[in-house]
Order: C-alpha cells, then structure tokens, then sequence
C-alpha cells in the first residue's frame, strides 16, 4: 500500500512538473506563481547566488518571459522519488524560442533539481536549483553539452 501511495505521490509531482512546463510556455505568471511556496529558495543561473521568496522567483520568470516572444521548455530524463509529505526530482531541462527581436534560439540544457513539499494539501515547489557544469581550468560554464 505504501508503494502505490508513493507512486501515486510520484504521478503528481510528475503532474505539477508538466504544468510547469506548459506555464512557462504559456508565460502564465499566475500559473506559475501557484506552483511555488511562499518561501522557495532557488539557486537560479543567474545572479545572485540565491533568490528567496516567491516575488524574487516570480521576477526571475518574468525576465525570461521579456526577452522571449515564444518560449519552450523541455524536460529530459526526469527522476522523481516522493514520499508522504516531500518529494525531489532531477532533470534536464533547455529553455529556447524566439527572442523578441526575432532571432531564433535553441538555448542550453542545464541541471535541474526540485524539491517539492504537500503543504495544505497541494505538492509546492519550495526548492529549486538550475545549473551549468563549468570547466576547472577556467573557471567558465560549460554550456554546449547534450543529455
């Protein structure tokens, strides 16, 4: 019983993921913003280091939705695990479109990690890190790599 509890726990947070996915392609910032706890931390790929609470995570989705007329996100190689009251995955993940000037973009696929959390009832995002490898020798981000 257990098993099919966190399955089904699992299937969800699958679920809330594709509507993350279809949010961001919609540039939905109301959609977006019921996906995020109050407090998420997130360690985004870009500056700073840590954006906390939903304002700053929400300005970060609005900035993306500034520079691209049309927006597509994927997800690759999803890993879910989910228990009673928390849950994480992994994936990759590449945002890309058309930017407002026109220029078409394939973008970069990044690391992704989120960790969920059921408070009141609904799977949120409380955490979420999006990240690029980076060469040691230079100290720059590695960005042309493929899952």
């Amino acid at each position: 019983m257990t098993s099919t509890r966190h399955e089904a726990h699992e299937a969800e947070i699958r679920q809330r993921i594709g509507r993350l996915v279809a949010g961001i392609q919609a540039k939905d910032h109301e959609g977006l913003e019921r996906l995020y706890a109050t407090d998420v931390v997130s360690f985004d790929v870009e500056p700073p280091l840590r954006h906390v609470g939903l304002a700053s995570k929400m300005s970060n989705w609005k900035t993306v939705f500034t520079f691209f007329r049309e927006v597509t996100y994927e997800v690759r190689d999803l890993t879910v695990t989910a228990r009673d009251e928390l849950a994480f995955g992994h994936c990759f993940g590449r945002l890309s479109g058309t930017l407002e000037n026109g220029t078409a973009t394939s973008g970069i696929w990044v690391r992704v990690t989120f960790c969920f959390q059921k408070i009141d009832g609904t799977w949120l995002i409380v955490h979420d890190q999006a990240s690029v490898p980076f060469d040691i020798q230079t100290g720059r981000g590695v960005t042309d790599l493929e899952p």
